[in-house]
C-alpha cells in the first residue's frame, strides 16, 4: 500500500513507531574492542606502578619507547622509574627499572637517589640548577666508585657538568685531531658506533654493574664491542664528529644517571 493511501490513523501509529527506534539508538553505546599492541584506560592505570623489583638491561638499538612498549608500559612511567630526562638517552649496558621502587634505579624522592649504600643528595630541578647566569650549582658529594679513574685525554676542560642540563651530562676537554683519547678505568666496551644522536663516533666502556664512561666526538674507534680495555690504554682518535671542533666530550655514569667526571678524575 502507497502512504499516500494510509489513513490519518495509520499515519500517526507509523510515525510513532520511528521515534521509538530513534530513541533506542540514541540510548544504545558503542563498545569498542581494544586493538591489539595498545591498552585501555584501565590498563594503563593498572599497570602505572610496572614490575616492583624487576629491572632490564639496554641492548644495542633498543630505545626507552621500544623498551615500554614491550613491557607493556608508557615511556612517561619508564622516565619517572629511571629518573630519566628529554632526550630519555640510554646506553647498551645500563640497567633500567621497570617498576617503582625496582632497585638503586629508581627516581628519587626530595632530591635523593636510592644506592645500594644508603642515599645520596641531588641538586633541584632542572630549571633552577643553572640559574639566570648559567653558573652551574655546586655538586652533591659523590658516591664511591671503588675505581681509580684516570683522565681519558690531555687538555683543558672547556665545557664543565651542570646537575639536571641535558646538555651538559659531562665535561668537553680540548684537543686536536687525532689526539689520543684513552679509557679512564678497567672495563669492557659495551657500545663502539654512531648511533647516538648529539654524540658523533662514540665508544661506551662498561666498569662494572653500576658504573659506565662514555667517549664521544672521536675522529676513530680503535675498539670494538666485547673487548676488554685496560686504563690508559688507547681506544680512539679525538676529532669533531657530531660537533664544532676538535674535543672529547667525557661522561661518567652511575645506574645510567650522569655524575660530575671532575669529582672522580685525579686533581691537576
Amino acid at each position: 500500500m502507497k502512504p499516500e493511501g494510509l489513513t490519518p490513523f495509520a499515519r500517526l501509529l507509523a510515525a510513532l513507531v520511528l521515534l521509538a527506534m530513534l530513541a533506542a539508538c540514541a540510548k544504545s553505546t558503542v563498545v569498542r574492542t581494544p586493538q591489539s599492541g595498545g591498552t585501555s584506560a584501565g590498563q594503563a592505570a593498572a599497570s602505572s606502578k610496572g614490575q616492583p623489583g624487576k629491572s632490564v638491561v639496554v641492548q644495542r638499538g633498543d630505545t626507552l619507547y621500544s623498551i615500554a612498549r614491550r613491557h607493556n608500559t608508557t615511556v612517561a612511567d619508564m622516565a619517572r622509574w629511571n629518573n630519566l630526562a628529554p632526550p630519555y638517552t640510554i646506553y647498551p649496558g645500563q640497567r633500567l627499572a621497570l617498576g617503582a621502587g625496582s632497585g638503586s634505579s629508581k627516581p628519587a624522592a626530595s632530591g635523593t637517589t636510592a644506592s645500594s649504600g644508603g642515599t645520596r643528595t641531588q641538586a633541584q630541578a632542572p630549571a633552577a640548577s643553572t640559574g639566570t647566569s648559567g653558573a652551574p650549582r655546586p655538586a652533591a658529594a659523590p658516591v664511591a666508585s671503588g675505581i681509580r679513574w684516570q683522565w681519558p685525554a690531555q687538555g683543558v676542560v672547556i665545557a664543565t657538568f651542570v646537575e639536571g642540563n641535558a646538555t651538559r651530562q659531562g665535561i668537553d676537554i680540548a684537543g686536536s685531531s687525532g689526539q689520543a683519547v684513552n679509557a679512564a678505568a678497567d672495563g669492557v666496551v659495551v657500545y663502539s658506533g654512531a648511533g647516538l644522536v648529539g654524540y658523533g663516533e662514540l665508544i661506551i666502556v662498561k666498569h662494572n654493574e653500576q658504573w659506565l664512561s662514555a667517549y664521544g666526538h672521536n675522529r676513530k674507534r680503535l675498539v670494538a664491542e666485547g673487548q676488554a680495555v685496560k686504563a690508559g690504554q688507547q681506544i680512539a682518535e679525538m676529532g669533531r664528529t657530531g660537533t664544532d671542533r676538535d674535543k672529547l666530550h667525557f661522561e661518567i655514569r652511575y645506574n645510567g644517571k650522569p655524575v660530575d667526571p671532575q669529582l672522580y678524575l685525579p686533581k691537576r
